[in-house]
């Protein structure tokens, strides 16, 4: 008999976790460092630096999440109750997936267009362009990290309702500990 899995993979947990602060961090670091800032302001090379890095650290561990994802026993879909929310769910999720590549491709679009890897990396001494909205990539950043902030809230809102609503434990599929019970506890 199949032993079943209750919680994700640990490599899979800590790829949440250590991504869900990373992109609280860049979202972070874009919403009150980087928009609050002229670009004439000589530190803002430094925070480019910081925000770039992040997605492109962002970028591989999204790449290795996925992979993992693929390759290891997941538990059982978690049910709310209506079944039109059960058969969206599994959108939303590949939806965060979509919009966090979006985020990390649109974010390096811009940084390609307005030559940032010279200037923030390779310290060309080139000022920065004078207002980085003149690329529509930059303006869909923009936007995309307000629609991510919205489906943060809504994932958050959604694991507290079955964790605190519906009592069924979701949190701890996506937390450490025994993954399985052995198939004779099953039932």
């Amino acid at each position: 008999m199949k032993t079943r899995v209750f919680r994700y993979h640990p490599l899979l947990v800590t790829l949440h976790w250590l991504l869900a602060l990373l992109i609280a961090g860049a979202l972070a670091v874009g919403f009150f460092g980087l928009a609050a800032m002229p670009n004439t302001d000589p530190q803002k090379i430094g925070i480019l630096r910081v925000h770039m890095a992040g997605g492109m650290l962002i970028l591989g561990l999204m790449a290795i999440r996925l992979i993992v994802r693929m390759l290891t026993a997941k538990p059982a879909r978690a049910t709310s109750g209506h079944p039109s929310l059960d058969r969206i769910t599994p959108l939303f999720h590949y939806g965060f997936y979509a919009l966090i590549l979006a985020m990390v491709a649109t974010g390096y679009a811009t940084g390609i267009l307005a030559g940032l890897p010279a200037i923030v990396f390779a310290g060309s001494g080139a000022p920065l362009p004078t207002s980085f909205t003149i690329y529509p990539t930059r303006v869909a950043h923009g936007y995309l990290a307000v629609v991510l902030v919205g489906f943060i809230a809504l994932h958050g809102v959604a694991a507290l309702y079955h964790q605190l609503g519906k009592k069924d434990r979701l949190l701890g599929r996506m937390w450490f500990g025994r993954r399985a019970l052995p198939p004779s506890a099953e039932q």
